[in-house]
């Protein structure tokens, strides 16, 4: 296994004057400027007194300047704990705490509403202006102290700072490079902890399973302080010699068609909400009319007009895309067999933080509808069940992409591994098929249990519910032994097409009856409830269930 520093230090020297990091219409940065700027962070944690295995925190969006001070944390030696900006400033001041941070890189606006008074370990932050926000540490005025940071460059590299001074340590595969918060609970956080090994397994296949390389972009939309995006928006494609693009705003429909025409991504990242919303709204309205309907329909046109509609959205993601990953929640089922009838170049991926974080992936060409992939080649699985083919069961793993376990919580540890340590507990219900492809039925939490012994998995019956007229999203709860469907209704669509919200709570209950129709008599839903906003989510798009009991 190539330490993923290691290969960033090769693309840095065979790139040095290539694009590497840039905001989008903002700030660039060439692969020498990147090192560049590692040396001098470097040197402010000398000068700090930050030591090896110290933890450095950074909250602040997505931008060019997080991916350098990300790269500086970890090939300094610290251990980089990313939180994510969206959590609130209780919480980010909680975890901070809780992670024993001895210096934070965080965004002024953010600084500007914590309450300094909470930190017992923090001897400084600063944002990427750079403005010293807080200190303990340095007695001088931050200008000083930043013009003695810049006079000890100058000293350390009197005739310039080029390729051959680029060394960073790569003997550290086992050692922890993360703790990555899966949440901004005040109560119990779960800090995961990644070794270098974890993330550099994942940098390795991506590398020999997508190839990429310099010429090739990626447009960055994920929050990068979620492993998902962190590691194949950011590290994976640096680490190859792409030019990466930080989209550093909230990815509207406008700013992101422009984002995607100008950029070009090689390799499209996203979660299968943003898909199907682009298929509702685009791709169904055109096949579900004449004459494209039937020219589907015809086996002598099917393969022109899903050509036509391929070529359409493969503009829409830039023109160049050549790999269309999902993760992050279940593909809707009837989307998926569309995607597969124009033959779109797409697959779903299964992963989770606590393995920095792939687990099963499987090239587009040969990828199985409905499944999430195949294990990657580093890990190794099996189904908690008597016949994993057939009935579902936890899903395990192991291998170099699982964490060491939760920083300061070895209750939560212990819960996560098999009693014998040696098998992680995804916490999803799922089977695997003779050619191992992995099905998810859905989480072991969210999994009901009738009193006739029936196992309900309510994202299998979500998932007919999303796809009826006028639904944008569902979950499915139960109440007194019944299932009841919570709804949020796409009532813009419902009131430009002439329907009040009468019509609409009685073509709901068409929608319940229809839904009905398609499940067992166990499954049936009994009660549709609208809702008026949008559901809440995690930062990989999924639900947060536990607010709609």
């Amino acid at each position: 296994m190539k330490h993923y520093l290691s290969r960033f230090q090769d693309a840095v020297v065979h790139n040095w004057d290539r694009l590497a990091l840039c905001n989008y219409g903002g700030k660039e940065y060439t692969f020498g400027d990147v090192a560049k700027t590692i040396e001098q962070y470097h040197i402010i944690f000398e000068e700090l007194g930050i030591k090896k295995k110290d933890k450095v925190a950074i909250c602040m969006p997505n931008s060019a300047q997080w991916a350098n001070v990300f790269l500086a944390i970890g090939s300094y030696g610290a251990v980089m704990v990313p939180i994510l900006y969206d959590f609130t400033p209780e919480s980010v001041t909680h975890l901070v705490e809780h992670s024993e941070a001895k210096f934070l890189f965080i965004d002024k606006k953010k600084w500007d509403l914590m309450d300094s008074s909470h930190f017992t370990h923090l001897n400084m932050a600063i944002s990427v202006e750079p403005e010293v926000l807080y200190t303990k540490t340095i007695t001088e005025q931050p200008a000083e102290f930043m013009e003695r940071v810049a006079k000890k460059f100058a000293e350390r590299h009197p005739n310039g700072f080029g390729p051959n001074d680029v060394h960073y340590t790569t003997d550290n595969l086992d050692e922890l490079a993360i703790i990555n918060y899966t949440s901004g609970t005040t109560s119990d956080p779960k800090g995961v902890m990644l070794t270098n090994r974890n993330i550099s397994s994942n940098i390795d296949f991506g590398l020999e399973n997508i190839p990429n390389g310099p010429g090739d972009t990626v447009l960055s939309m994920l929050p990068l302080a979620h492993m998902f995006g962190m590691a194949f928006e950011f590290i994976y494609p640096i680490a190859g010699g792409c030019t990466i693009y930080f989209l550093g705003k909230t990815p509207t429909p406008q700013i992101l068609m422009k984002g995607l025409a100008d950029v070009k991504p090689y390799l499209v990242l996203t979660v299968p909400l943003v898909v199907e919303k682009i298929f509702k709204n685009a791709v169904i309205p055109t096949i579900s009319k004449q004459p494209v309907k039937f020219l589907m329909s015809n086996p002598i046109t099917r393969g022109l007009v899903a050509k036509k509609i391929r070529e359409k959205l493969l503009a829409f993601f830039g023109g160049n895309m050549r790999v269309l990953i999902l993760g992050g929640a279940a593909l809707n089922q009837d989307i998926e067999k569309i995607m597969q009838q124009i033959k779109m170049p797409y697959t779903v991926g299964y992963g989770m933080t606590e393995c920095a974080p792939l687990i099963g992936y499987h090239e587009w060409k040969t990828f199985k509808k409905g499944s999430c992939g195949t294990i990657v080649d580093r890990m190794e699985i099996k189904i908690d069940s008597a016949n994993p083919e057939k009935i579902s069961g936890e899903i395990l793993v192991k291998g170099d992409n699982v964490m060491m376990g939760y920083y300061k919580n070895e209750e939560a540890t212990k819960a996560t591994f098999t009693e014998d340590g040696q098998w992680l507990r995804t916490g999803d219900m799922g089977t695997i098929d003779k050619d191992g492809n992995i099905f998810i039925k859905g989480r072991c939490k969210s999994m009901i249990l009738t009193d006739s012994g029936q196992n309900i998995y309510p994202e299998e019956i979500e998932d007919k519910i999303n796809n009826l007229n006028y639904v944008v999203e569902s979950i499915v709860v139960e109440r007194n032994k019944q299932l009841v469907a919570l709804v949020y209704p796409d009532r813009k669509k419902a009131t430009e097409d002439g329907l009040n919200e009468q019509a609409l709570i009685a073509l709901m209950e068409e929608n319940r009856a229809t839904a009905n129709l398609q499940m067992p008599a166990y499954s049936k839903v009994v009660k549709f409830e609208l809702m008026n906003e949008p559901f809440q989510k995690t930062p990989k798009m999924s639900i947060k269930r536990f607010l709609y009991k």
